[in-house]
Parts: structure tokens; C-alpha cells; sequence
């Protein structure tokens, strides 16, 4: 077995471990493997070794790849920063987009999503422990953005999005999934129907899966950092 394959076999005995301890069945929680940086051909083996989603944070970066990769019938998300400049491209390669967080962007996606493909899936990002430094909207005025994304043509709203501060403690972990989870349930509460809690990196999955999380967005624990 390839070190990649042996890194995602873990990955995912990870997530069944955390899944198991909150009751919940695995097959629920998608493993998005985040592959930035790393060559068509690490893709393509991760591919060979079971792996179906990829996440890019690069628009170009992702393009390059889609185009690349053709031949597999991989499911491409994108979950950087997303540029207005960039929208167009984003709608026309990529199926879901993690990282909207202002309405204007949604509109760009809506208007430039071909009408031969499917909805492009979306999820709000919410900047659920408040860094200036990171994208995502307030947890505040996060239903406010659900109602107008859930408006717009060519868009799937699916869901919400979180990078919280890291921490050390679980139970620290536990709290900013927590909060994007009653986001959620807000919103739903609202009547916009939400199925995506996309949340958990390398260092806390464990703890996004004890919170509900249906996507894990995994790069360092696949890809073994390059020296």
C-alpha cells in the first residue's frame, strides 16, 4: 500500500471511529480530500486509492487540475477565498463552491453557472469565532444571506461552512462546530432546508463529526506535507 493510500486509510478510520462515538453512521460524513498544491498525479493516485472528492482553493490552480484530470469522473469543489474575477470560472468547472459569503458572489456564480450543468452546490461560510483575518459572514446575518442565495437561479443552496480558530481542547473544538450547526437549524427553521454542515480539518475532524459535520475537508493528514 502507497503512503497516500495508507494516509487515507487512516483519515477515514478516523472518521469512522468519530462517527461510531456520536451515534451517527459514517456513510453520512464525505471526506473532501483538499488537494491544493499538490500535482495532477498525487490526485490521480489518491484517486486509484478510493478517493472521489477533491477541494482546491486555487481558482486557476483548480481549473488546471479539472482539465488535467478529465478522464475521471471526480467531484471538484472549490473552498477558497472566492474573487469576483474568478466567479466565471468557479461555475463553469467546479460542483460545489464552501466559501460564499456575500450575496453579490452568489449573484456572479448564479449568473455565470452554464445552463446545460446541474445547480452549482453552495455553502455559506460563516465566520463563526469572529477573525478579522479569515472570509465569512457573520453569524448574525447569516440567515439574511441564506434567504437571498436561496432566491437565486443555477444555485443549490446546500449548506454552511466554518474554519474556526484552532484549538487544542475538543470540547473548545466542539463549540465553534456547535455554533455553526444552530446556525443551521435557524435557518432551517426558517424554511430554507439545509443538508451540508461542512466542517473539520486534519486537526479536529473528530470533533466536527461529533457536531454533525456531513463533509471533512482533509489536506495535510492525505497529503504528507513536502519537506
Amino acid at each position: 500500500m502507497s503512503t497516500l493510500a495508507s494516509a487515507l486509510q487512516s483519515v477515514r478510520e478516523r472518521i469512522d471511529r468519530a462517527a461510531r462515538a456520536a451515534g451517527r453512521d459514517a456513510s453520512e460524513i464525505q471526506l473532501l480530500a483538499v488537494s491544493k498544491t499538490w500535482p495532477a498525479p498525487r490526485l490521480r493516485e489518491a484517486w486509484q486509492a478510493g478517493q472521489r472528492a477533491f477541494g482546491e482553493n486555487y481558482a486557476q490552480e483548480g481549473v488546471q487540475k479539472i482539465g488535467q484530470l478529465t478522464a475521471l469522473p471526480i467531484e471538484w469543489h472549490f473552498v477558497g477565498p472566492v474573487q469576483s474575477n474568478k466567479t466565471r470560472a468557479l461555475a463553469e468547472s467546479f460542483a460545489w463552491v464552501h466559501s460564499v459569503d456575500r450575496e453579490k458572489i452568489a449573484a456572479r456564480l448564479s449568473a455565470a453557472r452554464p445552463p446545460d450543468l446541474p445547480p452549482l452546490d453552495i455553502c455559506l461560510q460563516v465566520n463563526v469565532s469572529g477573525e478579522a483575518t479569515k472570509g465569512g459572514v457573520a453569524p448574525a446575518d447569516a440567515c439574511a444571506l441564506a434567504r437571498a442565495v436561496a432566491s437565486l437561479p443555477h444555485l443549490r443552496l446546500r449548506g454552511l461552512m466554518a474554519i474556526p480558530r484552532p484549538e487544542r481542547d475538543e470540547a473548545a473544538q466542539r463549540h465553534w462546530f456547535r455554533m455553526l450547526r444552530e446556525i443551521k437549524d435557524r435557518i432551517g427553521a426558517e424554511g430554507i432546508a439545509l443538508d451540508t454542515l461542512s466542517m473539520g480539518m486534519s486537526d479536529d475532524l473528530e470533533a466536527a463529526v461529533l457536531e454533525g459535520a456531513t463533509i471533512v475537508r482533509v489536506g495535510t493528514a492525505i497529503f504528507v506535507p513536502r519537506r
